[in-house]
């Protein structure tokens, strides 16, 4: 990964400042490509009060072409580390508008982990094994030092 170039930098650090309501974002320390978030699962999901790890990439030339995403903390939903389908990523440069912010990546990441629409990188399983997997997120994230590094609350 090259160094960001600076419409990059002030377009990430613009949209740093710009909280998305249930979901707390933050980058690297020494990257500011390399966003890291979590989410608590709804009430009404089966990832009910459980917490997700994702990642997004950012390309150095952010925000004309879309970020990497990558499924950190196991699911039922998506695989992990796989490429997923979705308009807001690296998989459909074709359909990103550099018009969208973190917030609006966010938001839809987290609008595409409630739908069971079938796409690439998405996988089908049960509730049961949704709400099996929801309980062992926290331990899951726990082993990783970025998870421990970034989010210290969740310790």
């Amino acid at each position: 990964m090259g160094k960001a170039e600076k419409s990059a930098i002030l377009r990430l650090q613009s949209d740093l400042r710009k909280p998305v309501p249930y979901i707390e974002a933050i980058h690297e320390e020494n990257n500011i490509l390399n966003w890291h978030y979590v989410f608590t699962g709804s009430s009404d999901s089966p990832y009910e009060g459980r917490i997700y790890h994702r990642m997004l990439r950012f390309p150095t030339h952010y925000p004309f072409s879309p970020p990497s995403i990558f499924i950190l903390t196991p699911n039922g939903r998506f695989e992990l580390n796989k490429r997923n389908c979705l308009s807001v990523s690296d998989y459909h440069p074709d359909t990103w508008n550099p018009s969208w912010c973190v917030s609006t990546i966010l938001i839809g990441l987290l609008s595409f982990m409630l739908d069971n629409v079938e796409t690439g990188g998405s996988i089908n399983t049960s509730d049961k094994i949704k709400k099996i997997l929801a309980k062992q997120s926290l331990a899951f994230n726990l082993q990783y030092k970025m998870f421990n590094t970034l989010f210290p609350k969740y310790i």
